[in-house]
């Protein structure tokens, strides 16, 4: 199961920038969030659910990890850059174990609160952010 979680989020995450690369080339960001279609009912409920969703992954993360610093990095990160930054923090975990460990290793486990990977995909993605 290990290996498969660590093919399905690397997955996730060759999709995410490649459709986030795509999207960026047709329609800068910005230009998105200024535009109509970003008042839409359903694009708005989307965005609900994706955050949302982003929180609670957050809960998760907020329990695991060991430190203020670590959680707060953590946040900023899955709020600006969503589903990369959570498939980046569950590879992180995945590959702490083997890869015949059980899963609770991976869910149950609590780590000390490192900050040096939330603290650089932070600042990737409020560079990003300021660049559109």
């Amino acid at each position: 199961m290990i290996w498969f979680l660590r093919v399905l989020f690397s997955l996730v995450i060759v999709s995410m920038l490649g459709v986030t690369s795509w999207a960026s080339l047709h329609q800068p960001l910005g230009e998105f969030a200024r535009s109509a279609t970003f008042r839409e009912p359903w694009v708005i409920a989307t965005l609900f659910d994706a955050y949302w969703a982003f929180i609670t992954f957050f809960v998760w993360v907020a329990w695991k990890e060991g430190t203020l610093a670590a959680r707060v990095l953590w946040f900023v990160s899955i709020i600006l850059l969503g589903n990369l930054a959570m498939a980046t923090y569950l590879l992180r975990e995945l590959f702490a174990v083997p890869a015949d460990a059980p899963l609770a290793e991976v869910f149950a486990r609590r780590n000390a609160g490192r900050v040096a990977l939330p603290a650089v995909l932070a600042a990737l993605s409020v560079g990003v952010y300021l660049l559109a």
